[in-house]
């Protein structure tokens, strides 16, 4: 396939989480074409089974890559990255990035070799994860808890809405009150939209807890795997979201400030 100069990359999220990769990316390549595509008319996944989410990922990106011929697609999900990848990527002819929780950096950092990881339902329960555990955090104790309620929050903070640090709370005495879990000093957050509230959750662990999310490594990643390649952005750009544009209300300020226009519906 001949990838023309404003052909773009493509990051997909269930809502606004993937822009934490987007910031990531931006850092690295800030004159891509980028389409940033939330499925807010399917938000949460976390809470979906797994053929739901897997059909509903497949089926979205399937026709997004007809629309907007993507030199790359990124799929900017924990949640949808450990269910549908595979899927993904024996239906789309472009190279394919997930996300996984990011267990390998955690097992490196972390001193006292417990680690709490922070995900939705979905996420936490995946073989998938298992299997990072498995490879990855061997000889070290992963602590995992599912905090749907954090998507929310996330979303609502990009909306402009303050954070109610009660929830995060709960969630870091629930992860304490573990077998080990006092000896926690690494937390993978382990959704896109949980970097959203670093600032209320390095608050809440204190400052002897590194949060570490995958971030900058899929960014990386998605650098390598379009070097060389020519890119002309045609900005601003381009912001879809599935459902009606008036759930994009509030996003406004957070759009502008990335340099996207304002939200189209797909």
């Amino acid at each position: 396939m001949e990838i023309t100069a404003s052909a773009p990359i493509l990051i997909f999220d269930s809502g606004v989480g993937g822009l934490t990769v987007y910031d990531a990316l931006r850092e690295i390549l800030p004159h891509a074409p980028v389409i940033y595509a939330a499925d807010l008319a399917g938000l949460p996944y976390g809470s979906k089974t797994e053929p739901q989410i897997a059909a509903r990922v497949a089926g979205l990106l399937g026709r997004m890559a007809e629309r907007f011929r993507p030199r790359l697609v990124c799929i900017a999900c924990n949640t949808a990255s450990t269910i549908a990848l595979g899927m993904v990527r024996e239906v789309l002819e472009v190279p394919v990035v997930g996300t996984v929780p990011a267990i390998k950096p955690a097992a490196a950092l972390t001193r006292s070799g417990t680690i709490g990881l922070i995900g939705t339902e979905a996420t936490i329960r995946q073989a998938y994860v298992d299997r990072l555990e498995a490879e990855f955090a061997n000889g070290t104790k992963l602590l995992r808890i599912a905090a749907p309620e954090f998507v929310g929050l996330a979303e609502a903070k990009l909306r402009g809405a303050p954070v109610d640090p009660a929830p995060l709370r709960a969630i870091a005495d629930r992860l304490r009150a573990m077998p080990g879990g006092e000896a926690i000093d690494t937390l993978v957050l382990a959704c896109t939209h949980f970097p959203l509230l670093a600032d209320e959750l390095g608050a809440v662990f204190g400052p002897d807890v590194a949060l570490v999310d995958g971030a900058q490594g899929i960014a990386r990643r998605i650098a390598h795997l379009v070097e060389g390649q020519d890119m002309a952005a045609a900005l601003p750009n381009r912001f879809v979201i599935t459902g009606p544009v008036e759930s994009a209300a509030g996003l406004e300020n957070a759009l502008a400030a990335r340099g996207f226009a304002h939200a189209e519906q797909f």
